[in-house]
């Protein structure tokens, strides 16, 4: 009796895989699929050799693990290029970041935005034949696959020569009248001049 409790037949864990399987669809992780796909592995091989109960069990968590970090290490990120690659690039030409890695001959940089784009805030980049430093401000030209091809930034400067006795004024070109005129005052008098008294 106690024997044919712990006996586990292929179609079990086939069974057992595509309930998993089925049950993804109503949830949002992708856990569920693995495991279910593990499962049926796990029946196709147990149905082939025979395997003990022990070993079954251990070979479905063993391929569960592994499809896991398949998943996370390398489809995941995979299906995320994809379909950034398939947004409009618009988006983030003219962006402004930060060099982080120097990009060089052959070797792709890192440009760190300030504000997250596309889920991320560092991105591969490479540079349209303009020498950059790391810390150099660089703006986005160009989307080419995942990479980012970016040029320095442009600066405003400061004027390099200022008169020493000249101060500017704003209203210095503007007559007493007019300046006058543009102010808003509550005195008679100056009612009076703009022409708004009555």
């Amino acid at each position: 009796m106690i024997e044919t409790i712990w006996m586990i037949e292929p179609w079990h864990w086939l069974v057992l895989g595509f309930s998993l399987m089925i049950a993804e669809i109503f949830i949002p992780t992708f856990a569920s699929l693995w495991f279910g796909a593990a499962a049926v592995i796990v029946a196709a091989l147990a149905w082939l050799l025979p395997i003990p109960l022990l070993f079954q069990v251990l070979i479905w968590l063993t391929l569960s693990v592994l499809f896991m970090f398949a998943w996370v290490k390398y489809i995941k990120p995979l299906l995320m290029s994809r379909k950034k690659m398939g947004q409009s690039s618009d988006l983030i030409i003219g962006e402004t970041g930060m060099i982080v890695v120097k990009p060089q001959k052959g070797i792709s940089g890192m440009v760190r935005f300030n504000v997250p784009i596309w889920g991320a805030d560092e991105w591969p980049c490479r540079t349209a034949g303009v020498k950059v430093e790391a810390g150099d401000r660089v703006v986005v030209i160009k989307v080419v696959g995942d990479e980012l091809i970016v040029a320095p930034s442009q600066r405003l400067q400061a004027p390099k020569t200022i008169r020493p006795n000249s101060t500017p004024t704003i209203n210095s070109q503007v007559p007493a009248k007019q300046s006058k005129a543009g102010r808003l005052s509550l005195h008679k008098t100056d009612l009076k001049e703009t022409g708004t008294s009555k």
